[in-house]
């Protein structure tokens, strides 16, 4: 599977940004997906996970009320639509896919095994 995120960029503070993963080269309904996103000096962070149903989804509670993740199946895409940005929220952006993550394993990077390039956000306070 191979995963392509877009959608960064530089956004001040309070805005708000839409990122999204396209895969390719494999069955993408039937992947759980997860975002994760990396900021200058700190470790690999989980930030939202949704199953390859779309029904269960879980977020950090950094995220929590800001952050949504969705699914299009038909398009091939899970986005990541980020609400009321903050300067903590500066990071690359990371998509990652596995066909089935075990559930008490979704905020483990180490669960999944593809991953995309990475996209950069920048919010400037």
């Amino acid at each position: 599977v191979q995963l392509q995120a877009s959608g960064g960029g530089l956004v001040q503070a309070g805005g708000s940004l839409r990122l999204s993963c396209g895969a390719s080269g494999g069955t993408f309904s039937s992947y759980d997906m997860g975002w994760f996103r990396q900021a200058p000096g700190k470790e690999r962070e989980f930030v939202a996970f949704i199953a390859w149903s779309g029904i269960m989804t879980d977020y950090a509670e950094s995220v929590k009320g800001r952050y949504t993740i969705s699914r299009d199946s038909a398009e091939n895409t899970v986005y990541l639509q980020m609400n009321s940005l903050n300067a903590e929220d500066t990071a690359v952006y990371y998509c990652a896919a596995k066909a089935t993550v075990p559930r008490h394993m979704v905020r483990n990077r180490d669960a999944y095994d593809y991953w995309g390039q990475g996209t950069q956000v920048t919010v400037s306070s």
